[in-house]
Formats: structure tokens, C-alpha cells, sequence
């Protein structure tokens, strides 16, 4: 597996180079002749700024901002590779544009930033917000990344979200609601243990009790242990880390100390998103499960256990983060869908009912194609997912008074269809006419 992981890293570099990043911007009027710039520039671009300056939600309908997002960074815990700065970021935040682009039909700005606090951070994004229609934090190290997501939706009056809490929990909990139904248990019921306390797990523990788990259920572990309102560091915790410490008197109701091995005994639900194994969960650790137990091993590269390795201690249904094995739980059949239908009806923020329906319809897709022990969330090959999620959270923010457009469901639905399309379209007559160099063969 390390072999193949090092082909891509070779591959990308190499590939990188030769197109000079992934994403470019590219006129989306015609230019017929040097009238023509009378009209997009000087003078007739006045009337446009005047415009604005009388309303300025006018910016919505008048400029590109209608369909435009920053996703911002300070490059401090990027993929698996920690502090490494902005500039290292910006490959990074270049992929996730380019998978908005494909996926969503958002045109989307990689904004990488050199700030040495999250108060900094925060007035970068606050202070670029009237060039956006929303704004996508990325690759931030918590807690810091757990305020600025919470300053950023209470000032802001533009969709934000942070993909590392909010896209990774929406596709766990919806691969999770599917998983239930083929193991017949009820969220309500079952036990969860969630290995690993970062960005993921504790946005994820905060959606399942929203979406109707039993907090006295769920069990959050740390490099220190799992969370109960009795450990030494709750003090601490409190001044330094409120999120964790909400979760901490708010979960594990039969005070369990310890660590993993405590803590899996009749587990019925694993979610881990910690270290990248193998070997950091064992065949012992699914084996004190209960039956018909569900794994989701979420760590990349390399899951905290060998999918097969789980099965053959006994779990039912196992996912991982990759897409080489059944059931990736991959935020990226999330993020491009929830702003594609925020931005059709102007939302002015993301909330948690919003994510869990974007779940909740992932979950619904997959379940009228037909779930499985091997498939519980669809793939991001079935494109037709995404114009049903961005439709259903846009509905969602109507209900919630939350747009400033209302549409129909059928208008929602042809929009984002409509959109998606043309954005693959597009792509693939870009390809095909050789206006993007085609990958040199080796």
C-alpha cells in the first residue's frame, strides 16, 4: 500500500508541473469586438458599481459573487501532514476547488493566509466576505478551528462551513442511518464509541445527538481517554477546549474510564478518526463488540484497521475513508452539494438541520439503489446525487428562513442539475478539443 501511495505522490508532482496547478479562470462573456469592453470595463461597469452601491445585495445578481466561494486556510493541520503552512496548503485547497468546480458547479477561490492567531484568521475571512457568496474553512488545527467556525456563522450574514467538522460528519452520519437499517438497530439504541476527539468526531457526536442518538451513548475517546465529566483535566479543558468539554458532561452516562479497550466492550457503533493505522484499532477491539457490530475506520492513507481484518472479527458492516474499498465516507459527496444549493437561494448560513438533511438525503439516494453490507453511501461516480442533496438544503433553508430566495423544489432541482452539468460538460469539450493538454502518457 506505501508503494502505491508513493506512485501518486510521484504522479502528482509530476503532473502538477506539468499543468501548473489544477484550476484557472476563464471569461464567462463574449468578447466581440473592442466595443464589447465598453460593456464589461469602462464606463458601462459604472452603472454595475452604481447599482451595487444603492442595494448591496445587488452584488448577488450583478457580479459572479452569486456562485463564488473562498476557501480559506492557514495551513495548520493539513490532510495528514500537520502544521505545514499556507503555501504548502495551497495544492491542497487547488484539489478541493477543482472537486466544487466538477461536482457542484461552484466556482470556488483558494485563499491561503499567513495568521498567526484564529482572531487574525477570523477578521481575514470578515473582512474578504463582500467578494464571496459563502465561505469554506479548510485544514485548521481545533480548537481553533471550532471558534472560528462558530464566530464566522453568528457575524457573517453568507453561508460558512468548516469541511473537517461539518462535510466529514454529514457523509458519517448518513453512512451510519443506511448501516442501521442493514443491521436492523435504531440510532436511538445503539452504543457508539467514537475513537479520536479532533474536528471530525466532535462535530460528528454533536450531529448524531442532534439527528437522535442517546448522548448518554455515545463514548468520545482522546490520547488521554475517553471523555466523562470526572477526569482530572476538566478544568482545563473548559478554558481551553469548551467543545470538547460540552461533550465531556454532555456524553458517556455510565462514566466509563479507560481508554478503547473499556470503553468497545458491547459497543455496537465504531467511528474512529484518529491515527492512521494499521493496528491502532485490533481484531480483540471488534471482537468485544456486539453483534452485527459497524466499523467505520475513517483515518487516511491507511484505515486504523484493515477493513477485512474487521470483518473477520465479526463486524457486519465496515467503511473506511478510501475508495478503493465498499463504503467511503468521504466528505467530498457533501461540500460541493451543500453550497450548490445554498447559493441557488442566497442562504446567509449553514445550521446543523441543514447538514443533517444533507445527510439524511445521501442516505435516501443510496437507499433506493438499493443498500448492502457493501454499499451504504453512494459514490462520488453517481453525480446524481449531488443536485438532490444541494436541492434538499436549500429547502431546508427556506423552511428555516434562512434564504433570501424562494424557490420551488422543481426549481431548486432543475438549477442545480443544470449547473452540475454544464460544469462536466464543460470539462469534458475542454478535454476533447485539447484546449487542456491531454496527461502525457509515460
Amino acid at each position: 500500500m506505501s508503494e502505491k501511495t508513493e506512485e501518486y505522490y510521484r504522479t502528482a508532482v509530476s503532473l502538477s508541473s506539468f499543468y501548473g496547478g489544477k484550476i484557472q479562470v476563464v471569461p464567462k462573456v463574449p468578447i466581440r469586438s473592442l466595443d464589447d469592453f465598453s460593456i464589461w470595463y469602462t464606463p458601462g461597469v459604472a452603472g454595475v458599481s452604481n447599482a451595487i452601491a444603492k442595494d448591496p445585495d445587488k452584488s448577488f445578481e450583478l457580479t459572479s459573487r452569486w456562485n463564488m466561494i473562498a476557501i480559506i486556510t492557514n495551513g495548520t493541520r493539513v490532510l495528514g501532514l500537520g502544521n505545514i503552512g499556507p503555501e504548502a496548503a495551497l495544492p491542497v485547497m487547488e484539489g478541493k476547488a477543482m472537486i466544487f468546480k466538477y461536482l457542484g458547479g461552484v466556482d470556488a477561490f483558494p485563499l491561503v493566509v499567513r495568521a498567526k492567531t484564529k482572531e487574525e484568521l477570523a477578521d481575514v475571512a470578515e473582512r474578504v466576505s463582500p467578494a464571496f457568496g459563502g465561505i469554506n474553512l479548510e485544514d485548521i488545527a481545533q480548537p481553533d478551528c471550532f471558534y472560528l467556525l462558530d464566530r464566522l456563522r453568528e457575524t457573517l450574514d453568507i453561508p460558512v462551513w468548516h469541511d473537517d467538522q461539518l462535510g466529514t460528519a454529514a457523509a458519517t452520519l448518513a453512512g451510519l442511518v443506511n448501516a442501521l437499517k442493514v443491521v436492523g438497530k435504531r440510532l436511538s439504541d445503539v452504543k457508539i464509541v467514537m475513537l479520536g476527539a479532533g474536528a471530525a468526531n466532535i462535530a460528528g457526536a454533536r450531529l448524531l445527538i442532534a439527528a437522535g442518538a442517546d448522548p448518554k451513548k455515545i463514548i468520545l475517546i482522546d490520547s488521554k481517554g475517553t471523555l466523562h465529566p470526572e477526569r482530572e483535566d476538566m478544568d482545563k479543558l473548559q478554558l481551553v477546549h469548551p467543545w470538547k468539554y460540552e461533550l465531556a458532561l454532555k456524553t458517556n452516562g455510565e462514566r466509563v474510564a479507560g481508554g478503547l479497550d473499556e470503553a468497545i466492550v458491547g459497543a455496537d457503533v465504531l467511528i474512529a478518526a484518529s491515527t492512521p493505522g494499521p493496528g491502532v484499532v485490533r481484531k480483540e477491539h471488534v471482537r468485544r463488540m456486539s453483534d452485527n457490530a459497524i466499523v467505520f475506520a475513517e483515518a487516511n492513507p491507511v484505515p486504523e484497521i484493515w477493513p477485512w481484518e474487521a470483518k473477520e472479527a465479526g463486524a457486519r458492516v465496515v467503511a473506511t475513508g478510501r475508495s478503493d474499498f465498499p463504503n467511503q465516507i468521504n466528505n467530498s459527496l457533501v461540500f460541493p452539494a451543500v453550497f450548490r444549493g445554498t447559493l441557488d437561494v442566497r442562504a446567509k448560513k449553514i445550521v446543523d438541520e441543514m447538514v443533517i438533511e444533507a445527510a439524511l438525503e445521501l442516505a435516501r439516494f443510496a437507499e433506493e439503489r438499493g443498500i448492502s453490507e457493501d454499499y451504504i453511501i453512494p459514490t462520488m461516480e453517481e453525480w446524481e446525487v449531488y443536485p438532490r442533496v444541494a436541492t434538499a438544503v436549500a429547502l431546508k433553508a427556506i423552511e428555516l428562513g434562512l434564504a433570501r430566495l424562494k424557490l420551488s423544489r422543481d426549481e431548486i432541482r432543475e438549477r442545480a442539475y443544470r449547473m452540475i452539468k454544464k460544469s462536466r460538460d464543460t470539462l469534458d469539450v475542454l478535454v476533447r478539443n485539447n484546449l487542456i493538454n491531454p496527461i502525457p502518457v509515460k
